[in-house]
């Protein structure tokens, strides 16, 4: 199977703007406990450092994670990493109390109060990219936007992002300042962003961060020969439901023949897949174990002809997931429902 051993990490371009990231990024999140219980401070840490010593530069964490302990434990882990080498993007949104089931502020005061709250809980002067994590539907974007400009010119934020966002409030927010990344769920199990959202970032010039890289560990047999751990966050998706396995079993049974054809992983299978859909695509996969971490540096070494990626593609038909009866998506949460209204005085500046 393939190793991480001796892989090295490219660098690319996110979105034109300027940042550059390392081709694989980490998502923070999982450190502080949502798949599985929180693991102690100094495992969180040593696996971010570890991360950044095998060429992961590029490091995603949010205020709401935990609520607000996922940014502390990842300011933490910076203290002990260049600054300068490191890109740090983290969030903004839900109202970090109650977690994801809170209401969601995008009004110009809780924009700024959120990002000097994230840089103190981060100990750092500025963030390489900040996102509007979920996008409040009563608040117009250029508002929202509005905010983050002066932030960017007060040099507290490089990059502006967005998550989670229609193709109109996107085309919006971009009129106001540019956009240089959308982070959205993406992978074989999941690709109802490839039909509006994909062409639209690659027309604006703008990059795509996948989170959930992996199907929320789908193709690491969860849900399909490993159970979902008891209250973990994938309980609330209908895909990880007992009447669902059968047809998981199916999907996951594909993946794992073809992982075998190309001497790997179904998770580095899965992962590769989604590396190969342009260098303007990061995905960030978490994990709470070297191990797996491993594993997934390793997906750099599965090499993917055209054929390739249409067999791995037609094993998850499209028309099967999106809207399927695995397909969980939140419509609140959703970016087709995501959609901003305009300006108070009627005008818009997109």
């Amino acid at each position: 199977m393939a190793q991480e051993q001796h892989v090295q990490i490219p660098r690319v371009k996110l979105g034109t703007q300027g940042l550059e990231v390392s081709k694989l990024g980490f998502g923070c999140m999982g450190l502080t406990g949502i798949y599985n219980d929180p693991v102690q401070e100094e495992v969180g840490v040593s696996i971010i450092t570890d991360a950044f010593a095998k060429g992961v530069t590029f490091f995603d964490t949010s205020d709401v994670y935990g609520p607000k302990t996922n940014e502390i434990l990842v300011g933490k882990a910076l203290k002990k990493l260049p600054r300068e080498k490191v890109q740090l993007a983290t969030k903004f949104g839900a109202l970090q109390t109650q977690g994801y089931d809170a209401a969601i502020n995008g009004t110009p005061e809780y924009v700024r109060s959120c990002c000097e709250a994230s840089l103190k809980r981060l100990n750092v002067d500025y963030i390489d990219l900040y996102y509007v994590h979920r996008i409040d539907t009563s608040v117009p974007i250029e508002e929202t936007m509005g905010e983050l400009k002066k932030l960017a010119e007060e040099g507290k934020v490089k990059y502006i992002g967005l998550s989670e966002a229609s193709p109109d409030t996107i085309r919006r927010a971009h009129a106001v300042h540019p956009v240089t990344a959308l982070q959205i769920e993406w992978s074989l199990w999941t690709r109802d962003i490839e039909q509006e959202l994909v062409p639209l970032c690659r027309e604006l010039g703008i990059g795509i961060v996948p989170y959930s890289p992996l199907g929320r560990g789908f193709f690491g047999g969860r849900g399909v020969i490993g159970a979902v751990p008891e209250k973990s966050f994938q309980e609330r998706f209908p895909r990880f439901q007992p009447e669902n396995l059968e047809k998981n079993k199916v999907f996951y049974t594909r993946i794992e023949k073809l992982a075998n054809k190309h001497d790997c992983t179904p998770i580095q299978l899965a992962l590769e897949w989604v590396l190969h859909q342009g260098d303007d695509v990061v995905p960030i996969p978490g994990t709470t174990k070297i191990k797996n971490l491993d594993t997934n540096i390793g997906s750099l070494q599965v090499k993917l002809t055209e054929d390739d990626l249409r067999e791995i593609s037609d094993a998850v038909p499209i028309e099967e997931v999106v809207g399927g009866s695995i397909h969980e998506r939140f419509a609140r949460l959703s970016w087709r429902y995501a959609v901003t209204p305009p300006l108070r005085d009627g005008k818009s500046s997109a």
